[in-house]
């Protein structure tokens, strides 16, 4: 069992949870384990914007340094920019420090390997070992064999440059509105859309260390959906903190969530017979109606446990192309080794321009089921134990009985929060907003 490392990463609240001698820590173990063995190492390090970015690049740094390793600072550019800069530079690893969606106050670091793929649960429980103490480093480089420090400023412009590589012509003609979270997509997603001819409505476009994620992005599509109304756009388009997940908006103001987006360019894919085997990975977390969807349109989904990482494996397992979260975590295997929000954009963006449909017609060939998910505000050290509550579980198989054929109830811990997410998808959304309500209320008094 990790103790740090969470479904993506390390993360927590910044200098208290997530401290510089805990980000120094990883900076040293985590270059020590990815490169153990290696010479002249190099390893790229991002950031999103948050006020804390500093303090802990500043710490993380020297943890590798200190491991006898270079690191390679490209500044503020989103999560997947990373992933594909440490392939582009031939890096040996590369490190991320975000929370993505989360709140201000979080931060977060999670790695990369020398292939741009985040770590596996054994790596990440090695790098904690060494941390607690169970493993050893017994030498420490002196001298010339300490690492150096540098800066790369164009890191932005070649992840931009990947990016539009990715399509065949250009968005002219779509007018876009676009919301960047205030977060490490606020310049390169703007440029990139330009570039491509787009024309361009931003909000949530100037960050200032404290205002990522607040009250927009992602997890606020309701933001982009009123400016998509007001300028006329013909799509909206939502990024969180890191840029590494998409909620997209038609031209109605209607969500186009990640379940969406991957039916639209499922499909087209499949027309151009380039997804492997008819399939798209998603997790547990997908939508009734996008499995309905899949099948009605001759094509399938294997399912995954929540988070992107896992999606992931199983795509790099069986060679599927196209995977995602209904969370918007989408990944084009062939073109990016995780979930990359500018990326989609444009895959979803290039649908409507081949295609000469408006999102919402593409968006048409999925109905949602009504679905609610409620959070259980749980001890980090006690989010496990509902599986093990008697009268938590008898009331979980209850509700399962209720809604049997017609929905279902899915309880998991958070990965990165001290919750539980309460999860109840069937056709009556009263009902539905009843039992998760008080299935929270339940866990609640049961654990706290």
């Amino acid at each position: 069992m990790r103790k740090y490392f969470g479904t993506d990463g390390v993360r927590g609240v910044a200098n208290t949870e997530l401290t510089p001698e805990l980000a120094f820590q990883l900076g040293k173990y985590g270059a020590h384990v990815l490169t153990e063995g290696k010479e002249n190492v190099k390893i790229v390090i991002g950031r999103d914007t948050r006020i804390s970015g500093d303090l802990l690049e500043h710490a993380l740094v020297a943890g590798i340094l200190s491991a006898g390793c270079d690191a390679l600072c490209v500044g503020v550019v989103p999560t997947p920019a990373i992933s594909y800069l440490t392939r582009y530079l031939e890096a040996d690893a590369g490190i991320v420090i975000s929370a993505s969606h989360n709140p201000m106050e979080f931060n977060g670091i999670k790695f990369f390997n020398s292939d741009g793929f985040k770590l596996n649960d054994e790596v990440e429980l090695e790098i904690e070992k060494y941390i607690e103490g169970e493993l050893v480093v017994e030498t420490s480089p002196t001298g010339d064999k300490i690492g150096r420090c540098e800066y790369h400023d164009e890191a932005g412009d070649l992840y931009q440059k990947f990016v539009m590589s990715t399509i065949e012509g250009d968005l002219k003609g779509i007018k876009i509105a676009v919301d960047t979270a205030n977060g490490a997509a606020h310049k390169v997603a703007i440029k990139t859309l330009q570039k491509l001819g787009a024309d361009i409505t931003s909000i949530h476009n100037e960050p200032n260390g404290i205002n990522i994620n607040e009250h927009c992005g992602s997890t606020h599509p309701e933001q982009v959906a009123e400016l998509v109304k007001i300028v006329g756009a013909d799509i909206g388009l939502a990024f969180d903190g890191d840029a590494d997940r998409l909620m997209a908006v038609d031209e109605n103001g209607q969500i186009v969530d990640g379940d969406k987006i991957m039916t639209i360019c499922g499909i087209h894919l499949n027309a151009k017979h380039q997804l492997k085997d008819h399939t798209i990975v998603s997790t547990v977390m997908s939508n009734l109606g996008f499995d309905i969807a899949l099948k009605e349109n001759g094509l399938r989904t294997v399912k995954t446990k929540v988070g992107d990482r896992y999606v992931l494996e199983e795509m790099r397992k069986s060679g599927y192309v196209l995977g995602g979260e209904q969370s918007g975590h989408v990944i084009f295997l062939e073109h990016n080794t995780t979930g990359d929000g500018l990326l989609t954009a444009v895959q979803l963006l290039n649908v409507m321009k081949t295609t000469g449909k408006k999102l919402s017609e593409l968006a048409s060939v999925m109905q949602v089921y009504p679905q609610v998910l409620k959070n259980a505000k749980i001890e980090n050290s006690k989010k496990n134990a509902y599986q093990e509550d008697p009268v938590i579980v008898k009331r979980i198989e209850e509700l399962e009985q209720i809604m049997a054929g017609q929905g279902r109830v899915l309880i998991r811990p958070s990965g990165t929060e001290p919750l539980v997410r309460v999860m109840l998808e069937g056709k009556n959304q009263e009902e539905l907003d009843t039992y998760a309500s008080e299935l929270v209320a339940l866990i609640e008094e049961r654990l706290n």
